[in-house]
């Protein structure tokens, strides 16, 4: 349970976000459901105005305190981190797919240009880097909450990878938590790419 955000009461922080300036339920219901809590941490998290990145986690609303003036969401914050509340927006989700397969292919590329560049310099043979996307497959894994309809069609999101990484072995599955190093996430999706180097 949230009390207070920046010194101010955490429902009307909420209800501002919302465009609301009082709680009237059942008619904001609908909107109180569809509404997360973005958690960064308290040492470089988040701020308003900037793309919520990999160090925020989502959780759900899970209810209101109008006596006195709470949020309640689906884990326990630790003192001091940033809270944002968001929706879920297809359009922002699918651009964010597509820059994330842009920045993994141009890392991909890149590091191929500097094993050609490498081996030119040891062997003396000169070769032109090859074409197509130097992987040697990927796994993408994405919250249930996101796949079909909410991008528009069974595997939407892989079509997505594949357009946008490149074409290579590829599997996809729904999850109802996705990991990424040390995280448990939620509302994501998260991409693993095996490179042909032992870097990736």
């Amino acid at each position: 349970m949230i009390y207070a955000l920046d010194g101010a009461p955490a429902l009307s922080a909420l209800l501002d976000d919302l465009g609301e300036s009082s709680l009237e339920l059942p008619r904001l219901a609908p909107r109180l459901r569809a509404t997360l809590a973005g958690l960064s941490p308290a040492a470089g998290g988040a701020r308003s105005g900037r793309p919520i990145g990999a160090e925020t986690t989502l959780r759900h609303l899970i209810g209101v305190d109008p006596t006195g003036h709470g949020v309640a969401i689906a884990t326990v914050p630790e003192p001091g981190m940033h809270v944002r509340f968001c929706r879920r927006d297809v359009n922002a989700a699918r651009r964010d797919l597509i820059r994330l397969c842009a920045e993994v292919r141009e890392e991909l590329e890149q590091r191929r240009e500097a094993r050609w560049v490498a081996t030119q310099q040891t062997a003396k043979v000169g070769r032109p880097p090859q074409t197509g996307v130097p992987a040697r497959g990927a796994v993408y894994v994405s919250c249930a909450g996101r796949g079909g309809p909410h991008f528009g069609g069974p595997s939407a999101e892989l079509a997505l990878v594949r357009q946008h990484l490149g074409d290579m072995p590829l599997v996809g599955l729904f999850a109802a938590g996705e990991i990424a190093g040390d995280r448990l996430y939620g509302y994501t999706g998260v991409l693993t790419v095996f490179g042909e180097d032992p870097l990736m």
